[in-house]
């Protein structure tokens, strides 16, 4: 039994956003997580909104922390960022 995991990714999808601010709100059985591009102008665009169960959000942050933990053992420790570049947010109304 293979333990391959295989995604397909269509040529836009596969292009990426880039995004340097993430907004994240939740209701009872949801969380969104916004991600934008904050400009200097300050203004944010919104380039990709995910909307996820919160089983998969918590999976998510697990992920997340142990991916970091493995880049930062390769190529050294992140920098925490100045306050609130990403902004978590309370229940949605």
């Amino acid at each position: 039994m293979s333990n391959e995991f295989r995604l397909d990714i269509d040529k836009d999808t596969a292009k990426g956003q880039y995004s340097n601010l993430a907004v994240i709100s939740h209701t009872p059985t949801e969380f969104f997580i916004d991600f934008a591009l904050a400009q200097p102008q300050g203004v944010s665009q919104v380039v990709a909104r995910i909307i996820t169960n919160p089983r998969h959000a918590k999976a998510l942050a697990h992920s997340l922390l142990d991916n970091i933990r493995k880049y930062e053992e390769k190529f050294g420790e992140i920098p925490d960022m100045p306050q609130s570049p990403t902004i978590s947010g309370g229940p949605q109304a």
